[in-house]
């Protein structure tokens, strides 16, 4: 079983979907963007763990921290209903903590040169006299947090906030043992019996060349860039330094598992004016219809351009719109097509499955689910749909597969040992008693 990423903030109850997983033998993960910040968050990344907890309040999912997890908002909450206005609890409480976030963020790429995002800060480009930003009109003037001379700087009520939340993440047994899991099964890409997996993009330049990225003094691209990414992270959590990293690969531009040009939770929150709310994407999404695009990709990771597939993630399929999740002429795959309730009306569907057997790949689309009394009332037909992708001229053996070629090479190493020992050129071990 390979989960094309993205296991957390699709839903209500992550932790029980990682309680399943965990369950399931024979399973790997190609990391998602919602996973890569979740997984800062529990190794203790101040800025990692405001943007889940915003999310979480976002998306009205907050049950699960204090249940699942045994995290409390109470701090939080406590906080915000005196500094901020709102309908009620959770708006404030996304307030308070939003604010949080913009200020750890700037903070992260501030003393983060080598990301190239010192532009990209948020608070320092507020126009307090006219209420206005870079230009756009503001849709509020409650800053009550935010001081003018300083504008990164936390105050005292909300840095207790963050280490009191930042306790709670590191010292949850469930969520550390989840943590475990990720990096245990966990990876930025997967290449497995023919098949490239990842869940967000290979960076490119508009040109159709990889992109070259600058990090640590050196330039790197493609393959290397991803197998960097991964080695980092993986630092991150072995050493316990430089979390700043997993902010990076969860909302940089050059990043692998987000793939666009900028994340506007900021001018969604503040800005009315919608030109500024556009995020614009990585050329890949564009490049990945090109087949040649999608063969060198393939080439790059060292597989058979011919013979091989792309399986992607991270964008939904919009399947209501007539967008097909097979492009390139069958080389890439998009099967995020929904299976979160929140991208159902978005895509029409409720998600994609794509089995790879001997006889080839086979792509199923599934209906959203309500409830039985929906269909039995709208006599809606629950079946799902099946589609052939690539059917085998002969079927694949167990050889065939890596896990195949692993099998002969073991039986070629043990024929080799029983002829040394056969010949007497090495002796069997006598255990002396």
């Amino acid at each position: 079983l390979h989960i094309v990423g993205d296991i957390f903030d699709r839903g209500p109850r992550p932790d029980l979907v990682m309680d399943i997983l965990m369950n399931t033998k024979n399973i790997d993960i190609q990391w998602g963007n919602h996973d890569i910040v979740w997984m800062g968050a529990m190794m203790g990344s101040e800025v990692c763990i405001a943007i889940v907890i915003a999310n979480s309040l976002k998306y009205e999912n907050i049950l699960f921290l204090e249940e699942g997890y045994g995290v409390s908002l109470r701090k939080l909450e406590s906080f915000a209903i005196d500094k901020y206005k709102g309908k009620d609890s959770i708006e404030k409480m996304y307030k308070a903590i939003s604010m949080i976030r913009f200020k750890l963020e700037d903070n992260v790429m501030m003393r983060n040169p080598a990301y190239n995002m010192q532009g990209n800060t948020k608070l320092d480009k507020i126009n307090f006299d006219e209420l206005s930003w870079c230009g756009y009109k503001l849709n509020t003037d409650e800053f009550p947090t935010i001081n003018r001379d300083n504008p990164f700087e936390l105050t005292e009520g909300e840095q207790e906030i963050i280490e009191n939340l930042k306790h709670s993440f590191l010292h949850s047994e469930k969520m550390q043992r989840h943590l475990k899991f990720l990096f245990a099964k966990g990876g930025i890409y997967l290449c497995y019996n023919g098949n490239l997996l990842y869940h967000g993009c290979i960076p490119f330049d508009e040109d159709g060349e990889f992109s070259k990225i600058s990090l640590d003094g050196r330039k790197m691209s493609g393959k290397g860039y991803l197998d960097y990414c991964e080695r980092q992270i993986r630092n991150s959590y072995s050493k316990n330094e430089n979390l700043d990293f997993a902010w990076y690969l969860w909302c940089s531009p050059d990043s692998p598992l987000f793939g666009k040009k900028k994340m506007a939770t900021f001018e969604r929150m503040f800005l009315d004016d919608e030109k500024s709310h556009k995020e614009k994407k990585q050329p890949y999404f564009e490049l990945q219809n090109d087949e040649e695009i999608c063969k060198k990709i393939l080439v790059e990771f060292g597989l058979d351009a011919e013979q091989s597939h792309i399986i992607n993630g991270h964008i939904p399929v919009k399947f209501k719109e007539g967008e097909k999740p097979i492009k390139a002429g069958g080389k890439l795959l998009l099967i995020d097509g929904g299976m979160s309730k929140t991208y159902q009306k978005e895509t029409g569907i409720a998600g994609y499955t794509l089995t790879f057997n001997s006889y080839g790949l086979i792509l199923t689309s599934h209906m959203p689910f309500e409830s039985v009394s929906h269909i039995l009332k709208n006599n809606l037909e629950m079946t799902s749909q099946k589609n052939v992708v690539e059917k085998a001229l002969k079927r694949t053996l167990v050889k065939d597969t890596d896990n195949g070629r692993k099998l002969l090479k073991d039986i070629e190493d043990l024929k080799q040992l029983m002829f040394l020992y056969n010949s007497g050129v090495i002796s069997e071990k006598i255990k002396i008693q």
